[in-house]
Order: structure tokens, then C-alpha cells, then sequence
């Protein structure tokens, strides 16, 4: 029977290449790790798949205007802040063109009535001060009501109550260049749920609008 013999440094040879592979292993495991522990949370299933990069073609008919075709002008975007006090009864939306202030119809009248409050008008002059430092000239006032009770009867009270905060205004700016746009929406137009009374109470409203001073 024939036997092999081992060298000595045939087996250290092995040895020491068997243990820097797994030392080369182990760092490659460790670089790994770390790099996903640094990477953001993925939600399971959404997880991205490499693919190849998609090329374009720069003289696609698809991707050119047509003759004689020219960009529109570019637009500035509408940006809408909506700011509601506690209790809800009062708010104040602003965009880039408009001021608008909504008034539950409970802060300014009395229930299926048109008279206007002492607290009411007191609220309605504020607003005219805020008419007057955005220089406006011309004022919506329109007014709302929930869908409880006829359509008709909406249409009414709901205008009368705008007449009413109409007339207040008219008093405070006392301005013969103003222009006012009154209406009377009734049911018209909900912001909120009429299903509840939270949602009806928001809904019975009047709004006063103007245009904001151009800056």
C-alpha cells in the first residue's frame, strides 16, 4: 500500500488560505449589513427592482410641439390658508387673489331670522376694516342655509341675510366706488355634511369676499 505524504507547508498553505477567505467573507458580510442598516426602511413587497435605463429617442415626433405651437405662459399656483377660530363660528380663507370670511349664521341672526345682532354688526365692522387695508373694490356677499325645510324658503332667508350684512357693510366703508355682488344661495353649495347638525350649523353661513391688494 502506497502512502501520500502531507508536506508541512502544504498544509499551512491550506490553512492560512482557508482562514483569509473567511475573514474576506466575514468583512463582505459586515460591509453588507452595515450598508442596509444605514438604507431607509422599504415596506415589505415594495421593495425596487433594478432595470435598465430606459432611452429616449430626441427626435420622437411625440416629444416636439407642433409647428407653430408655443408654451403657455407660465402660472403662478393658488395657494388656499384656511384659518377657523375656536368655536368654529368664524373663518378666514386666504389665496393669492382672495380674501373670504365665512360667518355661521348663528353668530350673526337669530333662528329662520334675518335680523342682525349687536355681536353680529360688531364682527361684520371688523371685516370692513380688512376691506379697507386690501383697498378692495368690490365685495361678494352671498349667503347660505343647510337643506332642512323647502328649497324656496332657502332661497329667500338665505338673501335676505346677505341683504342684511350687505347693508352693514355699505354703513362702515360709506364708499360710493365700492361695488357689491349680493346673492342668496340657499341650500346651494354646502361645505359640510348636512346629514349631522355639526355639518348643517357650517353650512348656514354668509361669506364676504374681496379681491387681496396686489403687492
Amino acid at each position: 500500500m502506497t502512502h501520500t505524504q502531507r508536506h508541512p507547508l502544504s498544509t499551512r498553505f491550506v490553512s492560512t488560505l482557508t482562514t483569509a477567505t473567511f475573514l474576506v467573507a466575514a468583512s463582505l458580510y459586515s460591509a453588507t449589513a452595515s450598508v442596509a442598516a444605514d438604507a431607509p426602511s422599504v415596506p415589505p413587497g415594495t421593495e425596487a427592482t433594478a432595470s435598465a435605463p430606459v432611452e429616449l429617442d430626441p427626435n420622437d415626433p411625440d416629444l416636439k410641439l407642433p409647428d407653430g405651437a408655443t408654451l403657455a405662459e407660465p402660472k403662478v399656483l393658488d395657494i388656499k390658508q384656511v384659518v377657523e377660530d375656536q368655536s368654529g363660528d368664524e373663518r378666514r380663507e386666504d389665496t393669492n387673489s382672495d380674501v373670504k370670511f365665512a360667518l355661521q349664521a348663528e353668530v350673526l341672526f337669530g333662528k329662520d331670522s334675518a335680523k342682525l345682532s349687536a355681536q353680529a354688526k360688531s364682527r361684520i365692522s371688523t371685516i370692513a376694516e380688512e376691506i379697507k387695508a386690501q383697498n378692495a373694490t368690490k365685495i361678494r356677499v352671498f349667503g347660505f342655509t343647510d337643506n332642512l325645510g323647502s328649497s324656496a324658503h332657502g332661497d329667500v332667508l338665505s338673501r335676505r341675510r346677505a341683504n342684511a350684512v350687505h347693508g352693514v357693510l355699505e354703513q362702515e366703508l360709506n364708499d360710493s366706488g365700492l361695488t357689491y355682488e349680493v346673492r342668496g344661495y340657499g341650500e346651494q353649495y354646502p361645505i359640510a355634511d348636512n346629514s349631522t347638525e355639526a355639518g348643517r350649523k357650517k353650512n348656514r353661513r354668509v361669506e364676504i369676499s374681496f379681491p387681496r391688494a396686489e403687492s
